[in-house]
């Protein structure tokens, strides 16, 4: 139907009206889950104007299903009117099977009624995850969903599981893998004989950090570009990246150290401490945001980072003595000194 022109202003003061209304309905959602990021289903995305909405930020992946091609051919039409597509996309739906393997979706927005029971919902639903019911007048708040997380799962927090450096976790559902849950890049390192380009990965909260090389793998010779690296650890979403200062040289001899690189990265609760630099301050992230928290002055060449019973403790000195060994020389790394 084309409109007159007479109209048209009008026809746009509705639009901008109702994706107004539809970002407001979008934001109340998220605060009402709670979910900060991650992989998002909407169940009926319809023209898919909630559906991009739900895409509050670059945290967060969209995903719109619907039982009708028309609906799907409109939503994808929106979506791409916007720049959106790709962190956000939709599909046509069969309606009584989700797409998605277990454990794998943080939030699932539901806008007409479901042809798949609780159960499945569940079954798609994450640790944590949270499904919501939602009106013409937004979420219904008294209907909620939320998927427990289980008791015997566990978290990886330190290099070596905990604080105590007893590398066995209290995880009861690890068992031979079967399937592969999620792949990201870098799907490959950039040498076996030098420096390993992940220098330390660990896990808190449905959360997975690491610090990898992300320099090109077409030649090691190319400068590093270090980079802390969040990701949802069901899906594998990229939440945030924050780059690494001055690191270890990545010429370095596979295994020729340094050993405390994987000690310098720790994960509790909804924080995340790391040195940012190889002889930087500590400091305090936001694991859902990577904004910094906190910066400990005082802490600069911190080797080791250990949390306990909520105190941080501190290990500050350069203790690599011997660090020339097969032939190497300092590649601009601190001079050693004594521990304190």
């Amino acid at each position: 139907m084309t409109i007159p022109n007479t109209f048209r202003p009008l026809a746009v003061i509705l639009l901008l009206a109702a994706a107004q209304a539809l970002a407001g309905q979008a934001h109340e959602i998220l605060e009402t889950t709670g979910v900060q990021g991650g992989l998002v289903v909407h169940v009926g995305c319809g023209d898919g104007m909630l559906t991009a909405a739900l895409r509050a930020n670059d945290r967060f992946l969209v995903h719109g299903l619907d039982t009708d091609p028309q609906q799907v051919r409109a939503a994808r039409k929106h979506i791409q009117s916007l720049g959106l597509y790709g962190g956000v996309s939709v599909q046509t739906w069969a309606g009584d099977r989700l797409p998605y393997v277990d454990n794998f979706v943080n939030l699932i927005v539901v806008s007409r009624p479901l042809s798949v029971d609780r159960a499945e919902l569940l079954r798609v639903l994450c640790p944590g995850g949270v499904a919501v019911f939602v009106t013409d007048r937004g979420p219904r708040t008294t209907d909620t969903l939320v998927k427990p997380r289980p008791a015997d799962i566990d978290d990886w927090t330190h290099f070596l599981h905990g604080p105590d450096n007893n590398a066995v976790a209290r995880d009861r559902r690890v068992d031979v893998p079967r399937s592969i849950q999620w792949v990201s890049e870098p799907r490959w390192g950039r040498s076996h004989e030098e420096l390993a380009s992940l220098s330390a990965a660990v896990t808190a909260g449905g959360r997975l950090f690491f610090i990898v090389d992300e320099a090109p793998l077409a030649s090691i010779r190319f400068l590093s570009d270090w980079k802390l690296v969040a990701r949802d650890a069901f899906n594998g979403t990229l939440l945030w990246k924050r780059p690494i200062g001055a690191w270890v040289d990545h010429l370095r001899h596979f295994r020729s150290g340094p050993a405390h690189l994987p000690r310098r990265l720790v994960a509790v609760g909804e924080r995340v401490y790391l040195t940012p630099s190889l002889n930087g301050p500590v400091v305090a992230l936001d694991a859902a945001t990577g904004q910094t928290v906190r910066e400990y002055a005082g802490t600069e060449s911190t080797e080791e980072i250990l949390v306990a019973d909520d105190t941080l403790y501190l290990v500050v000195g350069t203790s690599e003595q011997n660090r020339r060994g097969g032939g190497l020389f300092s590649r601009g790394e601190p001079a050693a000194t004594d521990f304190r």
